[in-house]
């Protein structure tokens, strides 16, 4: 399945300077956080496929105006085309507010997302705003990653751990893609394509 991701910075090619090529194939779009919900509503209307996202951590505005037409799936698990997702949106609590856990406050998310992940035999995909720790994370507190999110890897071994948060710009060479265990670490930051197979079928 051709996947669109997006994170963080909305791409001009998909909205200003819209070029429909860029869509074609696509079956499935999935956002990572920190999007404006106009962005999400236009291309869900304009590629015609499902559009699921988590919250960033500067998405407060979700609340009053949520993406119209797309499907969150923050803190919880879906299945779409076959394809087993688990959505765990927010960053690292820096601040008070809305989508800021602690490490022990999204463990609590993940164990709540057990049950669903191990009725549907595992996972292909995870969906996370910031990044597993030390593995395209940042240094600084905002950013740094969680280490809960290493362990659902290092159990379930999904195909692709996509996120945001760390945005490609923020200085030189800093990748788009790690590697953990069997698991393709990738920063959804702008734009990136993936595809994916079912393994639980």
């Amino acid at each position: 399945m051709k996947i669109l991701c997006l994170a963080d910075e909305e791409c001009s090619q998909l909205w200003e300077n819209y070029r429909p090529e860029l869509l074609e194939g696509v079956e499935l779009i999935l956002s990572c956080g920190d999007l404006k919900p106009e962005y999400l509503s236009f291309l869900v209307t304009m590629a015609g496929v499902p559009l699921l996202y988590v919250h960033g951590n500067h998405d407060e505005r979700y609340r009053e105006q949520p993406p119209e037409g797309c499907d969150c799936i923050d803190g919880k698990v879906v299945t779409v085309k076959g394809l087993r997702i688990l959505g765990l949106g927010g960053a690292r609590r820096y601040k008070p507010g809305p989508n800021l856990y602690s490490e022990g406050e999204m463990g609590l998310r993940a164990a709540r997302a057990l049950p669903g992940i191990l009725r549907r035999g595992g996972l292909d995909l995870m969906v996370t705003h910031a990044a597993p720790r030390g593995y395209g994370d940042g240094e600084d507190y905002t950013h740094q990653g969680f280490q809960t999110f290493n362990r659902l890897v290092e159990r379930f071994s999904p195909d692709y751990l996509v996120h945001g948060h760390v945005h490609l710009n923020y200085g030189h060479n800093i990748p788009r893609q790690h590697q953990l265990g069997d698991t393709v670490v990738l920063n959804a930051f702008q734009r990136c394509i993936i595809d994916v197979e079912p393994k639980g079928v």
